[in-house]
C-alpha cells in the first residue's frame, strides 16, 4: 500500500542516483517572467481567452506525449473510453509512453537522462524532481503557471502558498505541479473486531490512553492471544510504517512513512532533528508499553502483510491497522465469510498529546513534471492549457475520476454512483465491467487533488464517516521551505542515511525491548557522533536563507 511519496526527501534523492544533481540556485532564471515575446510564437492551437472553468478545446488536434505508469491492478488498454472522451473534449490525443509500475522511477529516470522523456512526466512524488533540475531537463513550471488559471484558482481559494512554497527550490522556483487538495486526506487508523469489544462491554477508543485500556481489557479475556498485531512491515524502511504514522500525527512527530531526519519545530521557529525530539521518544516508550505487556505481536515489525491479514481472519488478534479499502475488501470481506457475525470497524485516529490535529503539509499530492524540451513546441501554451484543464479544474477531474455521466456514472447532486454493471474498487465484485480495467478511469496518473466534495464523491460509507471526523481536526502548519544548494544537497545525503538507519535500527530495538529505554541518552550521543547537529545547522541556514531572500 505504500508508495514513494512516503520516503524521505533526501532517501529518493539518494535512490535515484542523481545526488551530483540536485539544486543549482539560478537554474532557469533566464525565463523567469520575461517569456511573453516568446510564448507569442509557441501558441499553435491554444485558446485565445482561456479562464477558470471554461472548457479547454485546442483551436486545431493536437497530440501530446505521456509518461504512463502502468498498475497491474488495471493495465493499461488502447480502447479505454478516457482516451476517447478526452480527445472528444479537448482535441487532444495523448500518446501514452508506457512503463511498468514496478520500474517507473528508474525508466523515468534513464529517459530523462537521455533526452527522449515524453512531453508530460506525471505520477512524480516530491522531491524525486530535484535530480533533474540542475541538468535543465525539466521545466521550472512556476515560471508559467499563469498559463493556468484552474491551478491558480485553487492555490488562492484554498490558501495553497505556504505549502507550494515547501517545493521551491534554492532559486525560488518550483520544478513539480503537484495535485491539489482542498482539505487533508487521511487515509489509515487502527480498526476493532466490535463484535468482540460488545461481547465484553467495551467501547471503541477515542484515545492512546483508551487503546491501551481496551488492549488490556482484551487480553485478560483472551491471555493466550495479542489483541493487536499490526502489518506493512516489509518492502518500506519503516516497519509497521502506517501505525508509526498516525500514532505520530498524536504525539505532533512525524514517524513511519512520513518519517523525515530533519523537522520544523514551530514554536522554537527553527529546524530540530525528529528522531531525537522528546515526543519521539514518548511514542517509543507507548509502543514498548504495549509489546512488553504482550498487548501487541511483537511479530508485527517482522511479518508480511498476508500473515498478518491471516491472524486477524484466524482470531489470534482484534486489532490491526487499516485504511478504508482495506477495511472493506479485505478484512471485513474476508471475515464475514470465515466467523459469523463479525464485524470490523475502523476508527478515527485516536487521540494522543498533541489533541485533534492532523499535520501539515498533505493537501499536496504526486504530480507533473514538464519536460524542458516542451518549451520548444510551437503548441506550448495549448499544451499548458490542457494540462490546467485535465489536472486541475473541477470538470476535468470529475472526467478522471467518473467517466461519463450516464455511461459510467449517475449524478444526483452530490451523490455519485457507477452505472449498474459497474465495479469501482470493489464496490460490486459480481459487476461484468469494472471502472479502472474496462474504462480506464480513476487511474492514479491522472486522478488526484480535488475539491473536498469530489474527493469525497468516492467514498464508501466507512470513508466518509472515517473521513468527516478527521476533516474537524486542526491541520498544523505547513514546514517553511528551506531548499538546499547543490554542494549542500551532497553533503546533506551523506549524512542523512547513516543517520535515518540508526533512528530505524534504535526505534525498534527500544521498542521490541532489545535495547532498554534507559540508554536513551546513549542513542541520543550516537546520532551526535554521526553528525545530527551539523545537518540540523545545515537545514537551519538554509531556512535562514531562504527567509531572507524571499520575505
Amino acid at each position: 500500500m505504500q508508495n514513494a511519496g512516503q520516503l524521505s526527501r533526501r532517501q529518493i534523492l539518494a535512490a535515484a542516483g542523481f545526488i551530483g544533481l540536485a539544486t543549482v540556485t539560478g537554474c532557469g532564471s533566464g525565463e523567469d517572467g520575461g517569456d511573453s515575446k516568446d510564448l507569442s510564437k509557441k501558441r499553435h492551437g491554444a485558446m485565445k481567452n482561456y479562464r477558470a472553468g471554461q472548457q479547454f478545446k485546442a483551436a486545431e488536434p493536437l497530440s501530446f506525449s505521456v509518461l504512463h505508469n502502468n498498475n497491474p491492478v488495471y493495465p493499461m488498454k488502447d480502447g479505454w473510453l478516457f482516451w476517447k472522451e478526452l480527445t472528444k473534449r479537448t482535441g487532444v490525443t495523448l500518446k501514452p509512453v508506457d512503463v511498468p509500475l514496478a520500474d517507473y522511477e528508474k525508466k523515468r529516470s534513464v529517459l530523462i537522462g537521455a533526452g527522449d522523456a515524453p512531453f508530460l512526466i506525471p505520477k512524480t512524488y516530491h522531491p524525486s524532481e530535484v535530480a533533474f533540475v540542475s541538468s535543465g531537463a525539466v521545466l521550472p513550471v512556476s515560471d508559467y503557471v499563469k498559463l493556468m488559471p484552474n491551478f491558480r484558482d485553487k492555490v488562492r481559494k484554498w490558501r495553497l502558498e505556504p505549502e507550494l512554497d515547501s517545493i521551491r527550490q534554492s532559486d525560488g522556483k518550483y520544478y513539480l505541479l503537484p495535485g491539489l487538495h482542498e482539505k487533508v486526506k487521511s487515509g489509515y487508523s487502527l480498526s476493532f473486531r466490535t463484535d468482540v469489544l460488545d461481547r465484553h462491554g467495551l467501547t471503541p477508543p477515542t484515545t492512546w490512553d483508551e487503546v491501551y485500556d481496551v488492549l488490556k481489557a482484551l487480553k485478560e479475556e483472551y491471555p493466550g492471544k495479542y489483541p493487536f498485531s499490526d502489518r506493512w512491515s516489509t518492502n518500506t524502511p519503516f516497519p509497521c510504517g502506517a501505525l508509526f504514522s498516525y500514532l505520530g500525527q498524536a504525539f505532533g512527530v512525524r514517524a513511519g512513512w512520513t518519517y523525515d531526519n530533519i523537522s520544523f519545530d514551530h514554536k522554537a521557529q527553527k529546524y530540530v532533528f525528529t528522531g531525537a525530539q522528546d515526543a519521539y521518544r514518548q511514542l517509543v516508550e507507548y509502543l514498548r508499553r504495549l509489546v512488553a505487556e504482550k498487548l501487541m505481536d511483537p511479530e508485527s515489525f517482522s511479518q508480511t502483510d498476508d500473515q498478518a491479514v491471516q491472524k486477524l481472519l484466524a482470531e489470534k488478534c482484534f486489532a490491526m491497522s487499516a485504511n478504508p479499502q482495506e477495511l472493506v475488501q479485505n478484512y471485513r470481506y474476508n471475515l464475514e465469510k470465515q466467523v459469523e457475525g463479525a464485524k470490523m470497524e475502523m476508527v478515527p485516529v485516536p487521540l494522543g498529546p498533541a489533541g485533534p490535529v492532523v499535520l501539515g503539509g498533505s493537501r499536496l499530492e504526486n504530480g507533473v513534471m514538464i519536460s524542458s524540451k516542451a518549451l520548444k513546441s510551437d503548441s506550448f501554451v495549448a499544451m499548458m492549457q490542457f494540462v490546467d484543464w485535465l489536472w486541475y479544474s473541477d470538470e476535468g477531474q470529475r472526467l478522471a475520476r467518473w467517466g461519463v455521466q450516464g455511461v459510467t456514472y449517475t449524478r444526483s447532486g452530490r451523490q455519485y454512483r457507477p452505472k449498474p454493471g459497474i465495479s469501482l474498487m470493489g464496490s460490486d465484485p459480481d459487476a461484468p465491467k469494472d471502472m479502472q480495467k474496462d474504462y480506464g478511469f480513476y487511474n492514479g496518473v491522472f486522478a488526484y487533488g480535488g475539491s473536498w466534495e469530489l474527493v469525497s464523491s468516492m467514498f464508501g460509507p466507512d470513508e466518509e464517516k472515517f473521513q468527516a471526523a478527521m476533516a474537524r481536526r486542526e491541520q498544523l502548519p505547513v514546514d517553511p521551505a528551506h531548499p538546499l544548494q547543490s554542494f549542500e544537497q551532497e553533503q546533506a545525503t551523506l549524512w542523512d542515511t547513516p543517520l535515518k538507519d540508526t533512528v530505524i535500527q534504535n526505534t525498534l530495538r527500544f521498542v521490541l525491548g532489545k535495547r532498554p529505554l534507559s540508554q536513551w541518552d546513549a542513542y541520543l550521543a550516537e546520532l551526535k557522533s554521526k553528525n545530527m547537529q551539523q545537518l540540523v545547522d545545515l537545514h537551519n541556514k538554509a531556512y535562514e536563507r531562504f527567509r531572507k531572500e524571499n520575505g
